[in-house]
């Protein structure tokens, strides 16, 4: 068979579901043929393979692309401000219902341009580029209105052009009230009449996000939000159960979606609605940390009921300005508990499921993408172990 690349001598985290743990492959190659895997294995059962762009991975160890599966990556502005008052006390509710969180932001990216956007968001998508992340889903919601969700949207978009990267976006014109107004109905009727049947015409959003929560809106309002994304044939995942329990997770199953994230709050109805639903778990230790959140997530619950877990870093301004995916793996390592498998499987395979994406990324498989990401390390707890520490040896994204 003739490949344009093959790498052999190399140990494999496949994480291939029909395998167990991370479907380890010892002796391992892969090879390459118009940026897909066609090979994905034991050397010692691989067909004849002819190739002259050969690379010995000296044993190295190779996992699929890692994959940040939640972030709000493009924005203008920051919040270090906001985070001295937090250390001075103030929660994260009062900071917002001051004037302050996810409309200080909103004020900032309003006023920046579509270059702007992009300039200011390449070097935080260079720092997770650097730990192997090779696929990102990146949200808007800090425009609250449709010109700068929209721009926001091309922005996310353009930095597939600027870096070798799989970017998914997401609309998340359901974020927070816009400061011209103090209606929350009102504003929904907006997001619901004109913005979003707009992003979905124009082809800018692959899904649609909502934020349920008391400082934000309610269940029948997020209700709204998704019945208007199902008529335009569009996905949708909430941020749900973060700092309350209003039935968030019970929510987003309901309507399929592709995931729920956050979820310190969700109670064991919850966590069994997703999983009757499929709807799968973002954790977002970032969040959880920086806020100095204490409630748990129903960790335990989700694998009682075998519920998919993913991880991501949330990068946001506010809550979460983390752009470290290995970081994150630690957090979610350390604070919720997950294994060492979880901890990759999160950022891996389960992390292209919350991105309805598993066909063709996530996992080391013929006919899957060849995104890969090779370690300097000599076993994979290695990646949820350290803090601070990128033992990256190489990226590959679509086989180059």
């Amino acid at each position: 068979m003739q490949v344009n690349r093959l790498w052999h001598n190399a140990r494999l985290a496949t994480l291939r579901a029909d395998r167990p743990g991370l479907g380890v492959v010892e002796d391992g190659l892969i090879a390459e043929r118009e940026g897909r895997i066609v090979y994905a294995g034991s050397a010692a059962d691989a067909p004849a393979l002819e190739t002259s762009e050969r690379t010995n991975c000296e044993g190295r160890w190779i996992t699929p692309g890692l994959i940040d599966c939640h972030t709000h990556l493009v924005f203008a502005g920051d919040r270090a401000h906001e985070f001295e008052l937090r250390l001075a006390g103030a929660t994260y509710e009062e900071v917002a219902r001051a004037g302050g969180g996810i409309v200080s932001t909103v004020k900032a990216t309003r006023a920046a341009s579509e270059d702007e956007l992009v300039a200011s968001a390449l070097p935080r998508l260079d720092a997770l580029i650097a730990e192997g992340v090779t696929a990102i889903e990146i949200k808007s919601g800090y425009g609250l209105e449709l010109p700068t969700e929209q721009r926001q949207l091309r922005a996310a978009k353009r930095l597939e052009k600027e870096r070798r990267i799989d970017v998914r976006t997401t609309f998340l014109g359901a974020h927070a009230l816009p400061p011209e107004t103090r209606d929350k109905d009102m504003y929904i009727d907006l997001v619901c009449r004109e913005m979003l049947p707009e992003v979905a015409r124009s082809g800018l959003a692959d899904s649609v996000d909502a934020f349920c929560e008391n400082i934000a809106f309610s269940p029948e309002q997020v209700s709204r939000v998704f019945e208007e994304a199902r008529r335009h044939g569009l996905k949708v995942k909430l941020h749900a159960d973060q700092l309350s329990n209003l039935g968030g997770a019970a929510l987003a199953a309901r309507f399929g979606a592709l995931s729920a994230d956050h979820l310190e709050y969700t109670d064991e109805k919850g966590a069994e609605t997703m999983a009757e639903a499929g709807t799968l778990a973002v954790l977002l230790p970032g969040a959880y940390y920086f806020i100095r959140e204490t409630k748990l997530p129903p960790v335990d619950a989700f694998r009682r009921l075998k519920v998919p877990i993913a991880v991501a870093t949330d990068c946001n301004p506010g809550t979460s300005p983390l752009t470290s995916i290995l970081t994150a793996m630690n957090m979610a390592a350390t604070l919720f508990r997950l294994t060492v498998e979880e901890s990759i499987a999160g950022v891996t395979r389960e992390a292209a499921r919350a991105l309805g994406r598993l066909d063709d990324i996530g996992t080391l498989e013929p006919g899957k993408f060849c995104d890969l990401a090779i370690w300097d390390i000599e076993r994979p707890a290695e990646l949820v172990y350290r803090i601070g520490f990128n033992p990256l040896h190489a990226r590959i994204w679509r086989g180059v």
